[in-house]
């Protein structure tokens, strides 16, 4: 090609923008997943599932970041995936700033994994991941919206995406502002709950994906449900088709991909007439996080307590680092 080929074809890519996320024949898109939620809830273990790598997980230090590539019809150009991985539960929020930038931020998603088999933790790792999330990109946005204002407005016109404005939720809903995936994990150890308590864990979760847009899937170890959770992120991930099946049978792993459940189906928060009655709550989050709480009270410990210090971790160990560092202590 010569020069004056190369500045047409410039020209006119500018001037006929593809709506598929523009992504032109060639034009390699990559898209970045932060996965987050509870400690050992599973979340290096669906990683390595979703690139297909038969190693055994190790415990995450902090923030971790690998990559896949899959090209998506035969003869294309593989697309590149960013994966990073928040360790530590909720201890170390604060590094999500590291991998959500405003030069990313178009093709940006988040996974929350949240472990089924410790309710009393449920909603605090959830509410307390989310909002520091939701905070940051927010943020993002505002700057956008004076820097860039097109790609602010198309941002946030994707939010909306998913849920067709004559949905009879349309107005009821409170998008996350990136696309969200929740994966309820250890669903294997959750099915053994008593059948009243997992009734109440599932609403709750279909209630909060449906409220912030969000797919929700349950998850194990077995190979059937790591296939949906794996469909679900390689949506985001590489742009595959997504899902149309859904599962919202209490006594089965649920698998509702973002738009296609209602309030109406969800039915109201599970607790009696006279237990609403009682809860004062400013919007409808607020009163299912009440219900929620009074049978799974949050537990109060600190997440940072039980953090071990990764510097006297053996597997780290480093012998002039190590010598200086304990000539600086003493």
């Amino acid at each position: 090609d010569t020069l004056w080929d190369l500045a047409i074809a410039e020209v006119e890519k500018r001037e006929n923008p593809d709506d598929d996320d523009d992504v032109k024949p060639g034009e390699v898109w990559e898209k970045s997943v932060l996965f987050m939620g509870n400690k050992t809830g599973g979340k290096t273990t669906i990683i390595l599932r979703c690139l297909e790598r038969e190693e055994s997980p190790k415990p995450t230090l902090a923030l971790e970041y690998t990559f896949g590539r899959r090209a998506r019809r035969p003869n294309t150009p593989k697309e590149v995936a960013h994966f990073w991985e928040l360790g530590g539960g909720t201890s170390l929020v604060e590094l999500i700033r590291i991998p959500i930038t405003s030069h990313n931020i178009r093709s940006f998603a988040v996974v929350l994994v949240l472990d089924l088999s410790k309710p009393n933790e449920l909603w605090t790792t959830m509410e307390s991941l989310l909002q520091v999330t939701r905070n940051h990109v927010n943020k993002i946005l505002t700057k956008l919206e004076k820097t860039n204002p097109e790609v602010a407005a198309e941002i946030k016109q994707r939010m909306r995406n998913d849920l067709q404005r004559d949905h009879p939720d349309y107005a009821l809903v409170d998008p996350f502002p990136i696309p969200l995936v929740i994966i309820g994990s250890k669903y294997d150890v959750f099915h053994e709950l008593d059948s009243e308590m997992r009734k109440i864990i599932s609403k709750t979760l279909r209630f909060v994906s449906h409220y912030y847009g969000a797919s929700l899937v349950f998850t194990s170890k077995s190979e059937a449900l790591l296939l949906k959770a794996r469909a679900l992120i390689n949506h985001l991930a590489f742009g595959y088709d997504k899902s149309k099946s859904m599962s919202v049978d209490p006594s089965k792993p649920l698998f509702i991909p973002a738009g296609l459940d209602s309030m109406s189906q969800i039915g109201p928060p599970p607790a009696s007439d006279s237990d609403l009655g009682k809860m004062h709550a400013n919007t409808p989050l607020e009163l299912w996080k009440k219900v929620f709480e009074k049978t799974f009270p949050p537990k109060s410990s600190c997440d940072l307590q039980d953090t071990k210090d990764p510097a006297q971790d053996s597997q780290y160990a480093e012998y002039e680092v190590d010598v200086m560092r304990a000539q600086k202590n003493q």
